[in-house]
């Protein structure tokens, strides 16, 4: 069954992209959750119209989307998490963890953007790929710390 995808669906496709799925996933998961609509040939209609009015608004969405992708690129976050004695974590560091950090740092991202590439699951360096835009993604490293650490590590930055 085709469909034409009205958000961003992970793993599927962005909006406005007409995909082919099975029929149940479709009819009992996308099109009730407000995700996708049926592509008929008017609705393909549409929203070829649609597309040719939002040509010059897109371009400047993927523009400013490449202008935080340069800002993020040379960043590196440090992320303090809870560990135990034996130096395992108590939970995951996530993508949620990593957006926290991105915004204490200023830069507004959308937790459902952030992928993090392996589970971080012990101290260490890890990345982080955020899709800023169908055709802009952007790898930021981030290393895990224990809690107390970090603030060891600002008093012997700041002592120097």
């Amino acid at each position: 069954m085709q469909i034409i995808l009205i958000e961003d669906v992970q793993n599927l496709g962005y909006k406005n992209d007409i995909v082919t799925v099975k029929d149940g996933y479709a009819r009992n998961y996308l099109i009730p959750q407000h995700k996708a609509i049926l592509a008929t040939e008017s609705a393909k209609k549409v929203l070829a119209e649609n597309l040719r009015q939002r040509v010059h608004k897109l371009a400047k969405i993927k523009q400013d989307a490449e202008a935080l992708a340069s800002r993020l690129e040379p960043l590196s976050l440090t992320i303090a998490a809870k560990v135990s004695e034996a130096g395992t974590l108590y939970a995951a560091v996530g993508a949620a963890q990593v957006a926290a950090e991105l915004g204490k740092q200023g830069y507004d991202v959308d937790v459902k953007t952030i992928t993090v590439n392996e589970p971080a699951k012990e101290l260490g360096h890890y990345t982080a790929t955020v899709r800023l835009h169908k055709e802009v993604a952007v790898e930021v490293p981030f290393e895990v710390v224990a809690e107390g650490a970090e603030v060891a590590e600002a008093a012997e930055a700041a002592a120097e």
